[in-house]
């Protein structure tokens, strides 16, 4: 499994372990990622993704998934994500 965010793309990071002799070795710094069911209000069900705890705020913040996939640059979507927005989409059309 992908230590990477669905919605943000963020995933792990490098840096140096420092001692107090300032002795360095490398280690990664890795994503706070869980796992959630977001509820989408066009679907009208739940979508279960793998998210930092970062990108769950900015969901909150945005209103909702259905408004953050919307913002969202397709780069940063996993392929999961993507097929979600798409489908979001294509029920809005069809509401619309």
């Amino acid at each position: 499994m992908a230590r990477r965010c669905e919605l943000t793309g963020k995933g792990p990071m490098t840096g140096n372990n420092v001692s107090h002799a300032n002795n360095k070795t490398r280690r990664r710094y890795l994503p706070n990622l869980n796992d959630v069911t977001l509820q989408s209000e066009t679907l009208g069900r739940g979508v279960k993704l793998r998210i930092s705890a970062a990108a769950l705020r900015s969901v909150d913040h945005r209103g909702g998934l259905d408004a953050f996939l919307a913002k969202a640059k397709d780069v940063e979507l996993s392929d999961n994500a993507l097929k979600i927005k798409k489908e979001i989409a294509k029920a809005q059309a069809a509401n619309a």
